[in-house]
């Protein structure tokens, strides 16, 4: 395996940037408007160029897609739309020649309704043997009209389906999407073949999505707002299944990365134990306005939750489920807000680009690993989908309130000259892609050395190259106020202008790399960053 991304070699994990890929709108291999793992093979060489260490894919396996993939009807194929188990392997194979490792994501929390194992429950009637997999439960009321509690759904609407024979079925997120039954062994056992079966076709890694969703109260009783512990969030059950799966993963090397949504410090930290997961998303992050202030907070915070167990920090701008990092700076209020979220919402993309830009430089240079989404190192704003091509089922679950997330999903521009941006298509892609789009495409931003991807290339380049990046410690610096300031232990400087005015540099060394171009007297502008050699 080629190794030019990275010094580290048994704990890569610790300072990787891991690009996240949604098959169905990176590139096109076959011309039928959805992207797929021939299209993935064929761009690889965009990612080793860019330099990225590993590559994270969201689900792949056989679905329904009523919830993009995370709706998996079998975790050991690989979706026709996509291609085939032959290809994924392959796709793991080159992409490990190139020096990028392989993540995939494992749903545990739940199956979609044409699992195999659904299937049978809903034949088999109460009281059976592959009920008790799931949550089948009676319901409440004088002729159980009434689902079994109240317990809020992840997305709107409610968390319980009743069926023919009269037994209700939970699901915290669609109905198409049932919960599994973690008390059970079978469900424990299956999962950890699942994890044996793709770390023995080369994965190097595992996503785990909702990971703190999977234990339940066996009671099922109802939700209490801030009465602890909550029946379905952060069960203590959990640690316990992930100390086996750890066994698991030790065994062929493997790494994890929980979604772990937590407001309580010292309780994530739980889940970074050295038995449990190698790292969890860090969504503080992501969710805070861009507000120097608040951002140092958010890192101080961050770094205080790892260090007592040993765990790299993950730093994320963006994914698949959140509005892109362009458009939500270059919004009034920056912060991170489901329940915000509104068609049409007043965006200056300039100011956008310029804050994205200097985050860019910000998360790099912070320690631990970073996550990149797709489409991020191209500067892509969010896209506004016309209603009726609208596909995620949180838009209609909010009753057309919500437009969804679709428009951070939308289908890559390649090439600027050719059809649908170079997606590949031959047919418009499943989603359509904003008038204008060809302005971000790769090929334009590959030749503009001002460009986003140039700016990422760049950055990518110094983090891999120059000493006192990544995994290690930190140190602030003095810095006017609306400024962050710090340096990497042996490293560079690293300085971001939060600030309305222009800022001296610090007395360090040259310029390293900077978002944007300095002003006529050599000062940081507003809204900038720049590394420093030290």
């Amino acid at each position: 395996m080629a190794a030019p991304n990275s010094h580290r070699t048994e704990d890569w994990w610790r300072d990787a940037v891991i690009y996240q890929v949604y098959p169905r709108s990176f590139a096109d291999g076959d011309g039928d408007g959805t992207g797929d793992l021939a299209g993935v093979r064929a761009r690889l060489p965009h990612l080793a160029e860019l330099g990225v260490d590993a590559v994270w894919f969201t689900p792949w396996y056989v679905s329904p897609l009523v919830d993009g993939g995370y709706d998996v009807a079998d975790y050991r194929t690989i979706d026709p739309a996509f291609g085939t188990l032959g290809e994924a392997e392959k796709l793991i194979a080159e992409a490990r020649e190139l020096g990028i490792r392989t993540i995939v994501d494992i749903v545990p929390n739940h199956v979609s309704d044409q699992h195999a194992w659904f299937r049978a429950a809903l034949e088999a009637g109460p009281g059976s043997a592959e009920r008790e997999r799931f949550h089948f439960r009676p319901g409440r009321g004088e002729h159980g009209e009434l689902p079994p509690n109240d317990w809020p759904s992840q997305f709107s609407g409610r968390t319980w389906t009743r069926v023919e024979d009269g037994e209700w079925y939970l699901h915290l997120f669609t109905p198409e999407q049932p919960d599994l039954n973690w008390a059970h062994p079978e469900v424990r056992r299956e999962h950890e073949d699942v994890l044996r079966f793709w770390f023995e076709r080369g994965v190097a890694g595992v996503r785990i999505d909702s990971a703190a969703l999977l234990a339940k109260d066996p009671a099922l009783a109802d939700f209490v707002e801030g009465v602890d512990p909550h029946p379905y969030i952060d069960q203590d059950e959990l640690h316990d299944i992930y100390r086996s799966w750890r066994r698991v993963a030790d065994a062929y090397g493997g790494v994890f990365v929980g979604e772990v949504w937590l407001p309580d410090a010292e309780r994530f930290a739980r889940y970074l134990r050295p038995d449990e997961l190698h790292t969890a998303f860090n969504f503080n992050f992501l969710s805070c306005p861009w507000d120097a202030e608040l951002l140092r907070r958010s890192i101080d915070d961050t770094l205080a939750e790892h260090a007592p167990v040993g765990a790299p920090a993950t730093w994320v701008l963006c994914n698949h489920d959140v509005t892109r990092t362009v458009t939500r700076y270059g919004r009034a209020d920056t912060g991170f807000d489901f329940a915000k979220k509104a068609f049409g919402t007043p965006t200056d993309l300039a100011l956008g680009t310029l804050r994205a830009r200097a985050a860019a430089l910000l998360t790099l240079a912070l320690p631990g690993s970073v996550y990149l989404y797709q489409g991020e190192e191209l500067g892509l704003p969010e896209a506004d989908i016309p209603r009726e091509r609208i596909q995620d089922p949180m838009h209609f679950r909010s009753g057309g309130v919500d437009p969804g997330r679709d428009g951070c999903r939308v289908p890559l521009p390649w090439d600027g000259d050719a059809p649908y941006c170079g997606f590949g298509s031959e047919t418009e892609p499943w989603l359509p892609q904003p008038e204008g789009w060809a302005a971000y495409a790769a090929d334009r931003q590959a030749a503009d050395p001002e460009s986003m991807l140039s700016l990422y290339r760049e950055a990518l380049r110094l983090r891999r190259s120059t000493a006192g990046f990544g995994d290690g410690p930190l140190d602030w610096l003095p810095a006017p106020d609306g400024v962050l300031a710090f340096r990497r232990a042996g490293g560079p400087v690293c300085v971001v202008n939060l600030s309305p005015a222009p800022v001296e540099l610090p007395a360090h060394g040259a310029v390293l790399l900077v978002s944007g171009p300095l002003d006529e007297a050599g000062r940081l502008p507003s809204d900038t960053a720049v590394w420093l050699d030290a």
